[in-house]
């Protein structure tokens, strides 16, 4: 057979067109497809498995999503009725007249007017981010002449729920916009990017409006004239203490604190990764590492301990449940994009994330969150830690090979 093809390959100048035996070009080309050509052929792809697709993969991630969206509405209402409760102050602008069309009652015993209360932040943000990121996605598409990407799914849907609710509407359109251009478009779009976009977008707010975002705590909570600090920042200036005396681990747990609006229950962030890690989507070493990093460094902290900075008394069971390290664990560090691809280079990747994210938040007390900027620079690295990762892989197989 071999010979025959020999043969074939040589005789086909004299075959194709122009040739001395251009009228048997049929029969070469019979010949040629019966050596090279099986009997049976499938007309689809053989070697995919598995029906999942992009569109899929995005639609999972909202859906693993879905008790984050209520508790950003829910709890952001029930912090701004609290509070409202107290001061006997009443919601003012567009928002109250909608409200009070409503029969809303600033009732924080309400189930009903603490989702209509909190609907009335959270909604007008997440649309101006879809809205403005899908132009940014439409605008590229067009320009490089394919079809609109489902990746903006997810990332107009992560972006809403890690900005606090009296975030304006007009930061919040920069800094999605910040993330899809600079994050993700300028690098190719979806599936090209090293940094995750949504984060990304939020990084920029964090350092560009840090008083709309971080170091004021009226941002915290949905109510006029009304001041109120996340744990973590309570955490920093009075230890376990302050937290204590703010909340208990159960309401932290069940996400009943201010804070970014999707990012505060880690109940509803355990849904999202038991979904996550069913489907095959997120990837539970990244999970398992990065806690099990946050549980070594934080006990090892507390070990040193400090006279001067009451961070290193906080012990792993209140950094789990405080702030967004859980919603960063299991939705932004899992990212398949922007984080590690092979298995051991999850584990690294995991632990890296974990360990920075506590070195942030305890050692530097004037930034007490410290997830965010531990998952870009995770981001950062994940490239490096595949190519070492896979280095190790060919250096052990040449051994083998050699031996």
């Amino acid at each position: 057979m071999k010979a025959l093809r020999n043969l074939l390959d040589t005789l086909h100048p004299h075959f194709a067109k122009g040739g001395k035996l251009e009228r048997l070009y049929p029969l070469y080309e019979a010949a040629d497809s019966f050596l090279y050509t099986p009997g049976e052929v499938t007309d689809g792809a053989p070697h995919v498995r598995d029906a999942i697709d992009l569109k899929r993969v995005m639609i999972t991630v909202v859906i693993a999503l879905l008790p984050c969206f209520f508790m950003a509405m829910w709890n952001t209402g029930y912090q701004a009725n609290s509070a409202l409760q107290v001061t006997g102050g009443s919601v003012e602008g567009w928002r109250g007249a909608l409200l009070d069309l409503l029969g809303f009652s600033a009732n924080p015993d309400s189930f009903f007017d603490n989702l209509l209360h909190g609907a009335v932040w959270f909604v007008p943000i997440y649309l101006v981010t879809n809205i403005v990121g899908g132009l940014w996605e439409a605008l590229f598409s067009s320009v490089r002449g394919h079809e609109i990407n489902e990746g903006f799914l997810v990332t107009g849907s992560l972006f809403p729920l890690i900005c606090p609710p009296t975030l304006p509407l007009w930061q919040a359109a920069l800094g999605i916009s910040f993330g899809v251009v600079v994050g993700k478009e300028i690098f190719g779009g979806t599936g090209k990017n090293f940094l995750n976009p949504a984060l990304t977008g939020r990084a920029f707010l964090f350092f560009a409006y840090p008083a709309q975002i971080s170091g004021n705590n009226s941002v915290w909570i949905a109510a006029d004239g009304v001041t109120g600090a996340t744990a973590l920042a309570r955490a920093a200036e009075g230890g376990v203490a302050a937290v204590v005396e703010m909340t208990s681990w159960f309401d932290a747990f069940l996400g009943l604190i201010p804070g970014s609006m999707g990012e505060t229950s880690t109940l509803a962030c355990l849904f999202g990764a038991a979904v996550l890690v069913a489907t095959g989507i997120g990837s539970w070493r990244i999970m398992f590492s990065g806690l099990l990093s946050v549980v070594v460094f934080s006990c090892l902290l507390m070990l040193i301990g400090s006279d001067s900075n009451p961070m290193f008394a906080l012990g792993p069971q209140w950094h789990l449940v405080i702030g967004g390290l859980a919603f960063g664990l299991v939705f932004m560090a899992t990212d398949p994009v922007s984080g590690a691809m092979t298995e051991e280079g999850q584990w690294l990747y995991g632990l890296l994330i974990g360990g920075m994210a506590i070195l942030i938040r305890v050692v530097n007390p004037a930034f007490p969150e410290g997830i965010m900027l531990a998952i870009l620079f995770g981001n950062v690295f994940a490239p490096l830690i595949d190519q070492l990762v896979l280095k190790f892989h060919i250096k052990r197989r040449l051994r083998h090979v050699e031996g």
